[in-house]
């Protein structure tokens, strides 16, 4: 047998690159799903995205353990004028989590109660309503995606989806990788060496690594160096197997046949790769399957399968390829102020996303019963127990539960909240593996200050300008004045009333507000600036709204509200209040945008943001969802 001399060597991204464009031609990457119970899918990948089924709570829950009060009762109570409740007429003993039922709409920690019989107590302040009460769907709303496409399953992604109601998933089915190890010289551990003998570590290391990599593994015997047994080998487990990979045998010698076997029995599309060590790489297509030849050396044969292995049986298997190396810490600078108390050491879920080559950190939700905050955040950071926390602007050190490089990649988006977003990110880990949207909802006002201090690449923003009727342009010429900036066009929603099915309460616009039980979106929200402006126009007070003062952060938030029994209307739009089976009573049509500074405009991220904003795909999802419109979906306005 001749020697295999490969004269020119191919760069290891050409490499690549030219064997995933042949696999894809040639049917070689096709991944298939299956059906997983929740509870068995830890490191699966979805083959789309995971919505919730239900909220949690369920329920309008105590927070505390204490008294829940009618909180209008309280009112007037003090040091100097303490009040005296009676059990089951003025309040009702609770504990953490249980339901809190009309008439009672607070609760008063145990310990701020004075006990004056076993009837009787005493209290010295009053409260406002919904103290220490979690609203339903305060943590999931029932429809909110939980888990976009194209994700690996951690043990907090299935917590939540089991608390969602989801039992099942659908995922990516486990690639089968098989791994044939050749040579004559080649034993098996355990086995006594003798001289000469070489023991066989590297397919061990490679059935970790695939599963590592999302495959499942399926070592075969030793083959020895002889060409029919290594041909009989290979085409037998290939009936057994999505991929193979072969040890062994792809270098120069007289003795290395797994390049003429493949060429006699497939195609090989590159045979040597410039990487040192690692040069000797095959790879190959036979039956329409991928089958990689790696250097025996053990060095050379992980540094290929890094290279070459791992991203095919990421692919198979659905997901985006990282090495998987350990957590890595980095620092960012922190977008908002961390109070903590001098008791505890605090770990701090936060989003992480690079913004003006800089690493920013936006801190989520604290509480202990924001499981959410865990399946969205990117990392944490940790408050020592003699810190009091850290201020806006401060640089702090992030432990990230993702890749660096996917974090480089995350699109960061502080702003105003629609569903859009979840389909955008959704859209996006498919059409761009590696890349991601990271949608932080804190309104269209907070959002654009966030653009401007620079702690974000986009805001999400529909802010109505009283005076002209105009959507967004007032508040970033204002804002940014000075500045070059533009607005990327998004969509047009529908803002309404959600009331409950049947529209018991018979409203039909805002003026019918005021005798209902309302819930409202926090102040800088745009569905909150259009309220106050249609109040404005209806010549309504905003005192005489029963809730006004009652914030929810979603819209998603505001139909779960008025799913439940506490709640008669909230305003949002049309989706939120479909996918909670709510009555939607039409208030208008506003202008869903984007706001950036023109600089970012070609970065690769907003490229394919904006391509998938102007994708057909795109629209005809909303327009499956109802309630969009998409006519200038993309466009670009300089301001």
């Amino acid at each position: 047998m001749k020697r295999n001399l490969y004269l020119k060597t191919v760069p290891v991204e050409e490499a690549l690159e030219k064997y995933i464009d042949v696999l894809e031609s040639g049917g070689g990457l096709t991944a298939h799903t299956e059906e997983a119970d929740a509870y068995e899918c830890l490191g699966r990948v979805t083959a789309g995205p995971v919505f919730a089924k239900c909220c949690s709570p369920l329920f309008n829950a105590a927070a505390m353990d204490g008294i829940a009060v009618k909180s209008a009762d309280t009112r007037g109570a003090s040091e100097s004028r303490p009040l005296t409740l009676t059990l089951g007429k003025d309040y009702r003993i609770i504990d953490t989590g249980d339901p809190v039922k009309s008439p009672f709409d607070a609760v008063i920690m145990a310990e701020d109660v004075i006990e004056l019989d076993d009837e009787t107590v005493m209290i010295t302040e009053s409260v406002p309503g919904w103290q220490h009460v979690r609203p339903v769907g305060e943590d999931i709303v029932a429809g909110e995606m939980i888990v976009p496409g194209h994700h690996t399953i951690r043990p907090v992604d299935i917590g939540v989806m089991l608390a969602s109601g989801n039992i099942k998933v659908n995922v990516f089915t486990r690639p089968r990788v098989g791994i044939i190890p050749t040579g004559t010289e080649i034993i098996s551990p355990g086995e006594n060496p003798s001289e000469g003998d070489i023991i066989d570590s590297n397919s061990g290391m490679f059935a970790a690594m695939v599963s590592q990599h999302g495959g499942i593994a399926h070592r075969y015997d030793i083959v020895e160096d002889d060409y029919e047994k290594i041909k009989a080998q290979i085409i037998s487990a290939l009936e057994e197997n999505d991929m193979l990979v072969i040890n062994a045998g792809s270098s120069a010698g007289t003795e290395d046949y797994t390049v003429h076997v493949l060429r006699e029995i497939g195609q090989v599309i590159v045979h040597g790769v410039a990487m040192k060590p690692g040069k000797p790489v095959i790879l190959a297509m036979v039956k329409g399957k991928p089958v990689i030849g790696l250097p025996g050396y053990p060095v050379s044969a992980y540094l290929a399968f890094e290279n070459f292995a791992a991203p095919v049986i990421a692919r198979l298997a659905g997901s985006a390829y990282n090495h998987a190396d350990g957590a890595e810490t980095i620092e960012a600078t922190i977008s908002k102020r961390m109070v903590s108390s001098l008791k505890h050491r605090e770990y701090v879920r936060v989003k992480v996303g690079k913004v003006g080559g800089r690493f920013v950190a936006s801190p989520l939700a604290r509480g202990a019963g924001a499981a959410m905050s865990m399946v969205r955040a990117d990392g944490f950071c940790v408050i020592p127990q003699s810190s009091e926390g850290f201020e806006a602007g401060q640089t702090v050190e992030v432990q990230l539960y993702k890749d660096r490089k996917e974090i480089e990649n995350t699109l960061v988006s502080i702003g105003s909240h629609d569903m859009l977003m979840d389909l955008i990110n959704d859209m996006m880990a498919q059409k761009f593996p590696g890349m991601n949207l990271s949608s932080t909802h804190v309104g269209s006002m907070a959002g654009l200050m966030a653009l401007q201090r620079g702690e974000t690449v986009i805001a999400p923003t529909h802010l109505l300008d009283e005076e002209t009727g105009e959507y967004n342009l007032a508040y970033i010429k204002k804002i940014f004045s000075g500045e070059k900036m533009s607005l990327i066009k998004g969509v047009d929603r529908i803002q309404g009333i959600m009331v409950k099915k049947g529209n018991p309460l018979g409203i039909t616009g805002i003026e019918d507000l005021a005798g209902a039980r309302y819930v409202n979106r926090q102040r800088g929200a745009g569905t909150r600036v259009l309220l106050d402006y249609k109040l404005k126009q209806a010549g309504i007070s905003a005192d005489r709204i029963s809730g006004y003062d009652k914030e929810v952060a979603t819209h998603m938030a505001v139909a779960a509200c008025v799913a439940s029994d506490e709640i008669d209307a909230g305003m949002g739009i049309r989706p939120a209040a479909d996918a909670m089976g709510l009555d939607f009573v039409e208030v208008g049509v506003e202008e869903y945008d984007f706001a950036i500074h023109t600089a970012d405009l070609e970065l690769p991220r907003i490229q394919a943001f904006i391509e998938i904003l102007r994708s057909p795909e795109l629209h005809k999802k909303l327009e499956e969802t109802g309630g969009y419109g998409w006519h200038q979906s993309g466009r670009i306005v300089n301001i």
